[in-house]
């Protein structure tokens, strides 16, 4: 069997038994965790956590990585150098959990607060519902048709109708809650019996309208024709007076004539008895002739 072989495999069992008595104990195991073995030397390929590469290749496998120090941290097997730790600071921030070398600091934030990113490199207002957080690391209240039923979240718009048919909207939302429905109650039908309303008033003034206007226009029709039939009396009368009087009897020696005109002669009135007896003379003297 060749030298570089039985010293390869030694070299194998004797790390095997570090690292077991190691993990035994508790510590934190040092050194090269994976390596291969290249002729007389080991070259590793990955350290044990919280170690940090010193050299590729040796003839210790041992040696090939160191641990980190205090107050710096590695969780890559091959790095050659550890990074530092966190320092959780600021008015907000507090220490959750504290660095070691195989992992970063963990930090968090006080009540009322809560870390802005997936590290909690920083802290934000943390909004409650009814808000939302903004750009300014702090909260804005739901705008008129938003809400927000969530810790720290982001507004959304309320539900335009209900989701459900038969459905009806009995609460229309606000900042911190959605609309809510619920099944429609059917409404009795209800009979509507005629009362006296805006409509029979109305009607009751249209026909109080019209028939003003029919009476007015009647009145306004018997006094033309009142005023016509006037007029018509008033021009006939003084004709026939003026005919009676002006128109005279044609003179005539016919003794009948004379006897009807004198007997169709309108009455005087009686006046002296002279003049009654020389008016019945003259009617002798007519009727001798």
């Amino acid at each position: 069997m060749p030298v570089e072989l039985v010293f390869s495999i030694l070299l194998i069992c004797l790390f095997t038994l570090g690292s077991v008595s190691h993990s035994v104990s508790g510590e934190m195991e040092t050194g090269c965790m994976d390596w291969r073995t290249h002729d007389t030397v080991v070259c590793c390929n990955k350290c044990f956590p919280g170690n940090r590469l010193v050299n590729t290749c040796g003839p210790d496998p041992k040696t090939l990585c160191v641990p980190c120090k205090d107050g710096t941290y590695t969780t890559n097997p091959k790095a050659d150098a550890c990074l530092w730790c966190t320092q959780c600071v600021g008015g907000a921030q507090v220490l959750k959990k504290a660095c070691t070398q195989t992992k970063d600091t963990e930090c968090d934030c006080k009540k009322g607060f809560r870390c802005g990113d997936v590290e909690c490199s920083f802290c934000v207002e943390e909004c409650g519902k009814g808000q939302e957080p903004n750009q300014a690391r702090s909260c804005s209240n739901c705008t008129h048709g938003n809400f927000n039923d969530q810790i720290h979240a982001k507004c959304r718009p309320w539900t335009k109708k209900c989701p459900n048919l038969g459905e009806e909207i009995v609460f229309s939302g606000n900042s911190v809650s959605d609309i809510q429905c619920h099944p429609a109650i059917p409404k009795p039908e209800v009979i509507t019996l005629p009362t006296k309303g805006s409509d029979s008033k109305d009607d009751r003034v249209v026909v109080l309208a019209l028939t003003t206007f029919c009476v007015l226009f009647i009145i306004l029709v018997i006094c033309f024709l009142l005023i016509i039939k006037h007029n018509l009396t008033t021009s006939k009368r003084p004709a026939v007076i003026e005919k009676t009087l002006v128109e005279p009897t044609p003179p005539t020696d016919d003794p009948r004539t004379l006897i009807d005109v004198s007997f169709h002669q309108p009455q005087q009135e009686q006046g002296s008895s002279s003049e009654s007896l020389h008016s019945q003379d003259s009617e002798t003297k007519l009727l001798s002739v």
